[in-house]
């Protein structure tokens, strides 16, 4: 196969990448801390958004239907855009007094495209479908963005790009798609990264939130997209990432998800990698408060992998100061983010931002 590994691995290749590593990663670095983070943030920055021009701008909200769920209300509706385009979206409104501290919930990707909001929030209709099957086998039949909303925050939950109202063309189709975004100077993961950026960004804006306090919230590709929210955009002040971290060679192995392209193409900035492994881009965000979990029995992510990131990231946070911000956490289990799991994190957000643990009862904050 000329070189090719029946995995696709190039193994020549392969080899060249591990020996030359990660050159503007932390463990690399000669110099202070502050000076490393500020040149990894500009060389993140140009490998992973897009020209300007691509970026799209946010400039209101529209309610198309409401649903009252006792202490908060469900929004169903849109954020607009500037050039007359949207966004589908879900918004979770607590009645208690302004301002709320507020969650963007970042959904998964899973191979399952007819929903994306809907994987975080409960959807208005009466028969949730693919949502509720959705819940039932990652998060124990709960939602962790109506979680979020019974603890008193205000939560946004948009479809990205290719899934729920924005819908492409199932699996195969990513490529191509990954091509053609390419091929206008960008990636998946790059429309991704700019798009979550904007959204929060709009929330911050929001009347009733707190704009010191909006935290990212995910599950799978959505934890991927938490953490990397955290260490690009200035409005995230903590992030709860389930199911996503890991050094890149400890992924770079046969058979990994990461390795398959098609979904991976969400995940894999081009270029980045020659400079930065992933907890460097995940570092980017301290000194703020990060939790992380992964399940050790986790099949997409290799124990020694994630070890290795964990390694990583404790002495990036060690650098800053504020180790104390860092959660790391392997609990038992596999991909899923069930309700005990969601508790802990839930509860360790709210400490982050003074926030009580005590669910709404009714139409009361307790």
């Amino acid at each position: 196969m000329a070189g090719i590994t029946a995995d696709n691995l190039v193994l020549r290749l392969q080899k060249m990448a591990l020996a030359r590593g990660f050159p503007a990663g932390w463990a690399q670095t000669g110099g202070g801390f502050a000076d490393w983070q500020n040149a990894a943030r500009a060389l993140a920055e140009r490998h992973i958004l897009p020209d300007p021009a691509l970026r799209e701008q946010p400039c209101g909200w529209r309610t198309d239907a409401t649903e009252d769920r006792g202490g908060y209300v469900a929004h169903q509706g849109a954020i607009l855009l500037e050039d007359d385009d949207e966004w589908p979206a879900l918004m979770l409104r607590p009645k208690s007094a302004a301002p709320h501290p507020a969650a963007l919930m970042l959904h998964d990707h899973g191979s399952e495209f007819r929903i994306g909001k809907e994987k975080c929030i409960r959807p208005l209709r009466p028969d949730a479908g693919p949502a509720q099957a959705w819940a039932d086998r990652f998060f124990d039949g709960v939602w962790p963005g109506d979680r979020l909303a019974e603890r008193g925050y205000l939560v946004l939950a948009v479809d990205a790009l290719g899934w729920g109202a924005r819908q492409g063309n199932g699996y195969e189709a990513q490529q191509a798609l990954a091509c053609n975004l390419m091929q206008i100077g960008t990636s998946p993961a790059g429309i991704l990264a700019a798009e979550d950026i904007a959204a929060a960004r709009f929330l911050a804006g929001l009347s009733g939130v707190d704009p010191q306090r909006i935290g990212a919230v995910g599950f799978s590709l959505g934890g991927f997209r938490a953490w990397q929210l955290a260490a690009l955009s200035p409005h995230i002040s903590a992030a709860v990432a389930s199911g996503w971290m890991a050094s890149l060679p400890g992924l770079a192995v046969p058979g990994n998800n990461q390795m398959r392209g098609q979904s991976a193409f969400w995940m894999t900035h081009p270029g980045l990698h020659a400079h930065l492994d992933l907890p460097d881009l995940a570092g980017l965000a301290a000194p703020k408060p990060l939790y992380f979990e992964v399940g050790d029995q986790d099949h997409l992510f290799p124990a020694a992998a994630v070890a290795a990131a964990y390694e990583q990231l404790g002495a990036i946070w060690t650098a800053a100061g504020v180790v104390q911000n860092l959660r790391l956490e392997r609990p038992p289990g596999g991909h899923a983010f069930g309700k005990l799991r969601q508790d802990t994190a839930l509860l360790w957000l709210g400490q982050a931002f003074g926030v009580s643990d005590t669910a709404i009862t009714g139409s009361e904050i307790c």
